[in-house]
């Protein structure tokens, strides 16, 4: 395993101290599979408990300072929880990330949202995206992150053309309500729960559809939205090029869209992704404003310590990206020396980063071992008796 010199070090922890990763506020919370929901005693069931936990992850790690919103789900009386929120997040130290809106639960959107053929639901999407946008706006959010479960089926039951026609339009309309500080991410998914087609299945859709919307619309990439064998890493390097790359929704899978913990399968594949980012960052001379989002479903891990699990690992990857010698593999690329190039981010990879990443959290005044530090607090206990009596409470709405 290649050993660290003093500049490697160096390298690693300027990485850090630029690698942010926002922490989804849905991940906290109980979830489970189509079949039905795992509860957990510890889980969160409000908005202000979700801060808190997210809270503890970034005082443990350094790297989270904001929470990405599910709309629906965290602000459900819109504008009139702005301020509560707001609070929350102050006291758990964090600031609010991008805004999710819900066009995939209502049993409306049975048969879509935005390419719905009913032209009054389609409305009613349209306003919602809308009214997300100026919900971030007031909590100084600026990403308006927008994924749609549309489509179809069966052949022959919706018309595939129209409804390209009509995401183009009802695109084009929420991004005309942004402010100019807004950004609005168009994620793409092959399937699911979409069988036949999906509205936007793949990256070169969301592409095309995010120039069309306007300027500050960018392309989101999921890691778990791509089928077994696809290339995840040329995709971005290709919206890189385009400059469209927006931002990431990572966690990992094994099958389809698994939503594990990130590298817990294929950590070499998150490397990846993360070097081709350094490398067009070094070869370009120019930093892409990319938001790096965690959006990870914990049924069966502890919800706090799966999401310290990601970090880690993120943190780990990043670190181990920063250290590929891009002068040299680009030289290497150019004398089409094989070896050599494949060698570079091999070595790379292969680096034990640990020591340097414990260095940089001592340096920081932050624990070496988050999981364990949060073992140690406590805090999994205190919340684990206060929110199941809660729930057990014949009074308590989640009973």
């Amino acid at each position: 395993m290649p050993a660290m010199h003093r500049d490697s070090r160096e390298i690693v922890a300027t990485a850090l101290d630029r690698f942010v990763i926002e922490l989804p506020s849905w991940g906290f919370a109980n979830t489970g599979t189509r079949f039905g929901k795992f509860l957990q005693p510890a889980a969160a069931t409000t908005i202000e408990e979700k801060l808190a936990d997210a809270g503890q992850v970034h005082a443990l790690t350094g790297a989270c300072p904001t929470v990405a919103l599910h709309v629906l789900w965290d602000l459900p009386n819109g504008l009139a929880d702005v301020d509560a929120v707001r609070a929350s997040a102050s006291r758990a130290g964090i600031s609010i990330g991008a805004m999710n809106p819900n066009v995939f639960q209502a049993q409306e959107y049975k048969f879509g949202s935005f390419g719905n053929p009913d032209p009054e639901i389609r409305a009613r999407a349209i306003a919602h995206c809308i009214d997300s946008a100026r919900i971030g706006a007031a909590l100084d959010s600026r990403d308006l992150s927008l994924w749609f479960a549309d489509g179809s089926n069966y052949p022959g039951t919706a018309n595939i053309r129209d409804r390209k026609r009509l995401f183009a339009d009802g695109l084009a309309a929420v991004h005309a309500a942004l402010t100019p500080a807004q950004r609005m991410l168009v994620e793409y998914k092959p399937f699911e729960p979409a069988f036949y087609h999906t509205d936007i299945a793949d990256w070169g859709m969301a592409l095309v559809l995010a120039r069309d919307a306007g300027p500050q619309a960018k392309v989101l990439v999921d890691t778990g939205h791509h089928y077994p064998t696809q290339n995840i890493e040329q995709i971005v390097a290709w919206l890189l090029d385009e400059e469209m790359l927006g931002g990431f929704h990572f966690n990992d899978r094994r099958y389809a869209d698994d939503d594990l913990t990130l590298g817990s399968i294929d950590p070499y594949q998150v490397f990846r992704i993360f070097h081709e980012i350094r490398f067009y960052e070094w070869e370009t001379g120019t930093r892409p404003d990319i938001a790096f989002v965690v959006d990870q479903s914990h049924n069966l891990k502890g919800k706090i310590e799966a999401m310290l699990q990601t970090v880690s690992m993120a943190q780990s990857l990043y670190a181990k990206a920063a250290l590929v010698d891009h002068e040299a593999l680009a030289a290497a690329q150019r004398s089409t020396d094989l070896v050599k190039a494949e060698g570079f981010l091999q070595d790379a990879f292969a680096t034990d980063v640990r020591g340097a990443l414990i260095e940089w959290r001592r340096a920081r005044r932050l624990p070496d071992d988050p999981i364990d530090a949060l073992r140690q607090s406590g805090y999994v206990e205190r919340i684990t008796k206060a929110r199941s009596a809660r729930m057990t409470s014949p009074s308590s709405s989640y009973a």
